[in-house]
């Protein structure tokens, strides 16, 4: 094998970081509620400090562009897109505005701080201060945090990070130019024509980002929609998750000059798969084909990176450092809590819902670092224009804050959310997502028998004696789950809606495709999306239209039916109603209280 070329030291060093890995598996489901990739990067540190060498290099490259892309798709297509739009405001001020704002600050103070030159303590913050998707994603799965605080920690995590990679390198190009003897590259950094150069840099990388992200997401999910096929299914979304980051990132810059934002594009098109090929293009057995595929994956990648960060940590360069590494951490934490109070109370003037205080807290004691930075800080390399000493000093400081934030903001994230009192997922919750699951997979386990079935590779007698088992759990499932709602209004009010905006989305899909195909004039198929638009409101804002007894919303078709005298526009409503009087009133006859009246002939 050697001799075929393949390095068998390497793949030796692969397996001792999973042997590593499997092992902190086994103690954390020994011990019980641990964070897993916290004890993950723990092991590794240990092993660093025991002096076990793995030769892997955790390079900028492997980890942007071998690591990354999986994970961030995976953690884009499994985020409601509805509940993403629903924050999208404090998201985004957080994930822009809030950190822009944050290093400057950082960077100001920085200088005189570290003792940096300004552009070298900005550089710094860059770095540093984007929220990393991977941990945060990794570390509130496992909390099981309420939705609408993972969607907000989550959201900002996805986009800053795109934000924080154009920051660094625009601050890194001037120094390089600096380094080369140059004026600087572009105008004067603090200027006004500085702010507008650089603010278009970002609209531009990050918009380009999310083009290519929809645009790559829209060419698979319209060949999804016409395939059935969901191995082939799990590798198209295997190459877009890759494919649009290396166009965004590289083969733009070849075409055009510039690069778009990999993240921006990565997410975007995992948002689209996710959410739009989940409903509409996917049958239930490519779901979750795909899905469970990319939570393996995601789970394979995530355990490598934790590891190979505590492998790789520079444990010596830590020591010497520590001093700036305890002022690094301080003014990252002051730096995060200086833009999020202020600009999430300023958000909450101006839109619903509100962000609480005690989910401030969390945003700001959230903000974990890891991947992301170190990526970027293993990416300074002797063409930066820094020298080799503060290269490694970055790099420790990097390492510092990084390994701080994940473990202790990372082990005491459980404590803070008890005691500021929000309640992580309730036993309600997890047994209803129990039973959902499980019925999900009874329904592909029966799909597949019919399909097994009518290929002949089922016989009749196995096949009538497989579904009736199936058949019978699917009834005890159903009954579950209905009980399970009786006994908790809120969480069925909860999945009415969710089960709602669904439904609507597919009546708007429907109305749009009637107006294509001129089955519906334009102006009453407009008027029939704005009604279908209006009850998404409704849903939006936490009210259901649909009731049990009567019409909860009064489209606009039925208004027009009764001008035309149309009598049957009540009619399935009213014999409703009628239906169940008449049941009250046989009710009644039963127990000898009243003598029910005629109801009319039908």
């Amino acid at each position: 094998m050697v001799q075929a070329g393949i390095d068998v030291a390497l793949l030796a060093d692969v397996l001792s970081v999973f042997v590593i890995a499997a092992g902190v598996g086994i103690f954390v489901a020994k011990v019980g509620r641990f964070p897993y990739t916290i004890a993950l990067l723990l092991a590794g540190f240990a092993a660093s400090v025991a002096g076990v060498s793995v030769r892997i290099d955790l390079s900028h490259d492997l980890i942007l562009l071998v690591l990354l892309p999986p994970l961030l798709f995976e953690g884009a297509a499994t985020t409601d897109l509805e509940r993403l739009r629903r924050n999208i405001t404090p998201i985004l001020t957080l994930a822009v505005v809030g950190l822009i704002a944050s290093v400057l600050a950082l960077g100001f103070v920085g200088q005189y701080a570290f003792g940096f030159d300004l552009l070298v303590a900005l550089l710094f913050a860059a770095m540093i201060l984007p929220t990393d998707p991977v941990s945060v994603l990794a570390l509130f799965e496992e909390l099981g945090a309420p939705e609408r605080l993972s969607v907000l920690v989550e959201g900002e995590s996805l986009v800053n990070d795109g934000v924080g990679v154009v920051l660094f390198s625009a601050l890194l190009a001037r120094i390089g130019a600096e380094a080369g003897g140059g004026h600087g590259a572009g105008p004067e950094l603090f200027s006004v024509a500085g702010a507008v150069d650089l603010g278009l840099t970002i609209a531009v990388t990050a918009g380009g980002g999310a083009l290519v992200g929809a645009v790559g997401g829209y060419l698979v999910y319209r060949v999804m929609v016409d395939l059935d096929e969901h191995m082939t299914e799990i590798v198209l979304t295997i190459i877009l998750a890759y494919g649009v980051f290396l166009v965004a990132e590289h083969y733009v810059q070849v075409l055009l000059g510039t690069h778009f934002s990999g993240v921006i594009a990565t997410v975007t098109a995992g948002l689209l798969v996710g959410n739009r090929g989940a409903e509409f293009a996917m049958s239930p057995r490519t779901k979750l084909s795909i899905f469970n595929t990319w939570e393996t994956g995601a789970f394979i990648v995530n355990t490598f990176i934790f590891v190979m960060i505590g492998v790789t940590t520079p444990v010596g360069a830590l020591l010497s450092n520590w001093r700036l590494i305890v002022t690094a951490i301080v003014l990252v934490l002051a730096a995060r809590a200086l833009v999020v109070y202020p600009l999430t109370w300023l958000v909450n003037r101006f839109d619903e819902p509100t962000v609480p205080l005690a989910y401030q807290h969390v945003v700001v004691w959230g903000g974990l670092h890891a991947s992301i930075p170190i990526a970027l800080v293993l990416g300074l390399g002797s063409g930066s224009g820094l020298s080799a000493e503060l290269r490694t000093t970055l790099r420790a400081m990097v390492f510092g804050v990084a390994g701080f934030s994940l473990v202790v903001q990372g082990l005491t994230m459980s404590n803070l959310l008890n005691g500021l009192g929000i309640v992580t997922r309730t036993d309600d919750e997890e047994l209803y997502e129990l039973l959902l699951g499980r019925a999900r997979a009874v329904d592909a386990a029966l799909d597949a028998a019919e399909r097994l079935r009518e290929n002949g590779e089922l016989p009749v007698e196995v096949y009538e004696d497989f579904t009736a088992e199936y058949e019978r759990e699917k009834s005890q499932l159903g009954d579950a789950i209905a009980e399970l709602l009786r006994e908790n209004p809120e969480l069925r009010h909860e999945q009415l809606l969710a089960g709602e905006r669904r439904v609507l989305e597919r009546e708007k899909s429907a109305l749009r495709d009637a107006m294509r195909t001129g089955v519906v004039s334009d102006d009453v198929g407009e008027r029939l999306v704005e009604e279908t638009d209006l009850k998404l409101d409704y849903v939006r804002d936490g009210r259901s239209t649909v009731e049990e007894r009567e019409e909860g919303f009064e489209e606009f078709w039925r208004q027009r039916a009764r001008e035309f005298g149309l009598d049957a526009v009540d009619e399935r409503a009213d014999d409703g109603v009628a239906a169940d009087d008449g049941a009250a009133d046989r009710t009644d006859a039963d127990s000898g209280e009243s003598e029910p009246d005629p109801g009319p002939e039908s």
